[in-house]
Order: structure tokens, then sequence, then C-alpha cells
């Protein structure tokens, strides 16, 4: 399993636990990260293991390569003393020292494979974490936005329903009644005067006529 398998597993379980008690999504972005980076500390300790068991494999291989030249050195100094059995054994263990040099090569060159894919998750790792907290204050920014948003309807619903509201369009709808009233009555009391004009024309008209009359008959 990678590190990255192991931590989405882990993120994944902290984050459902948060969201069974429906906890506000800030926390679990918080969480989200903060397992992140649990995991980020816990693949460094793992790649610092990884290298130092690195270092002491190729340590291994070197002592070992020393150690078999040593041997054959005391192979030379053997024949050369004419002891030819002692020559042989040291060749024995020289073999048996490459043997053991060529067993951790072979384990190391296993390791540094195993050493550069937890690198390669390591930084991949990282790459992801700095996602994450660009991400966050994005999905944060985001946050604020929609709780900005509510508040407002929220308080246009309040004042949609404040009694004070319906007191003013209360009184605005008795003052618009009053304001009706009074054009109407002054409709009427226009109407009137129009009258008294009309019939005071009318009785001018009569007399004016009466008066012609009169002339007529030579009576004026």
């Amino acid at each position: 399993m990678t590190l990255w398998d192991r931590l989405s597993r882990l993120v994944r379980a902290n984050l459902n636990d948060l969201l069974r008690r429906a906890e506000d999504p800030e926390k679990i972005i918080e969480q989200a990260l903060l397992d992140m980076k649990q995991a980020l500390r816990e693949a460094r300790e793992q790649v610092a293991e990884a290298l130092a068991e690195q270092k002491r494999l190729e340590r291994e291989v070197e002592s070992h390569e020393r150690e078999a030249a040593l041997w054959e050195e005391k192979a030379r100094e053997a024949l050369k003393a004419g002891r030819e059995d002692l020559a042989r054994e040291a060749l024995r263990r020289k073999k048996r020292a490459l043997d053991l040099a060529e067993g951790f090569k072979a384990q190391l060159s296993e390791h540094k494979a195993l050493t550069e894919r937890l690198m390669t998750q390591l930084k991949a790792l990282e790459a992801k974490i700095d996602e994450a907290e660009a991400r966050k204050k994005l999905l944060l920014a985001r946050k604020k936005g929609v709780e900005a948003a509510e508040t407002v309807r929220r308080m246009e619903s309040r004042l949609d329903q404040h009694p004070a509201l319906e007191a003013f369009e209360e009184m605005e709808a008795r003052i618009l009644a009053m304001e009706d009233r009074h054009q109407a009555l002054e409709a009427l009391d226009q109407a009137d005067l129009e009258k008294e004009f009309q019939a005071l024309s009318a009785e001018k008209e009569v007399e004016e006529d009466l008066l012609r009359l009169k002339r007529e008959l030579g009576q004026a």
C-alpha cells in the first residue's frame, strides 16, 4: 500500500466521522489538512529510515569488498612465503566476503528502488498538501460568501415579516384612504360650486331676456 493510499484511508475515516456528526465544513477541511500533514510527517520518517538503511547497506558492501581485497593480499603473501595452504584458505575467505558483498549489493539495489518510490510518493504528497492549502482558501472564501448571502436572505425574510413593516404598510394604506376621501370631497365641493355658477348664469340669462321683452313692450 502506498503512502497516498494510507493517507486516503485515514482522511476518509476522519472525514466520515465528522460528516456523521454534521460538523462545520471549515472543521472538516482543517481536519483533512491535519491528517494530510500527519501523514506527511510519517512519510518523511519512513524516507529517512529508508535512506539510513541504504547507507548501512552501502557500508556493508564496502566493508566486505575491503575484506575480500584484504584476504587476496594475504593469499599473495602466503604464496610468497610458500604457504599454499594458507593462500587457499585466504582465497576461500575472500570468496565468502565477495559473496556477502554481492548479497548486500542485491539488497542495496532493491532498497534503492524502494527508496526512490518512497521519495516520489513523498513529493506527490507534498504537492497534494500544497494544492489542498490553496483549495482550502478558495473553499473558505466560498463558504463565507454563502454565509453572507444566507444572512442577507434571513434579514430580508425578517424584514418582510416584521410587525413594524406591517404597521407602516397599514398606516400607508390609511393615509392613502384619507387622501382619496379628501380628493373626493374636493371634487364634490367643486361640483357644487360649478352648479351655483351655472345657476347664477342661468338667472342672469332670464333677467336679460325679461329686460328684452320689457323694452319691446315699451315698459322699460
